[in-house]
């Protein structure tokens, strides 16, 4: 059964910074193209970050400069550093697996950002 989990969310002053971490148990992980996404309170769910099997990274616009997508093949692991963080950043983050019809959501951490 695949399983996406992520961490490292909580409650930060605004500038500063987080690591998320997104753990999947997948086979063949490189396979699949790993994004984050984020929902903030009454807003749509959008495409935060990507990153393809080989690790090749990219952003919305709006965190381009401040966060940073990457991966660990080895570890099955995938990472959202965010920094200078804004109080617009405060949302649920979520990491989503995909390999063709293949996809997968794990069960989101909060981020707070104070301003």
């Amino acid at each position: 059964q695949v399983q996406l989990v992520e961490s490292g969310g909580g409650l930060v002053q605004a500038g500063g910074s987080l690591r998320l971490t997104c753990a999947a148990s997948i086979s063949i992980f490189s396979r699949y193209r790993m994004d984050w996404y984020r929902q903030g309170s009454r807003k749509q769910r959008e495409l935060v970050a990507t990153i393809t099997g080989d690790g090749i990274p990219n952003y919305t616009d709006s965190v381009k400069g401040r966060f940073t997508i990457s991966r660990d093949n080895a570890k099955n692991t995938v990472y959202l550093q965010m920094n200078s963080l804004k109080s617009e950043d405060t949302a649920v983050y979520y990491c989503k697996a995909q390999y063709g019809l293949a996809l997968y959501w794990g069960q989101g951490t909060q981020v707070t950002v104070s301003s």
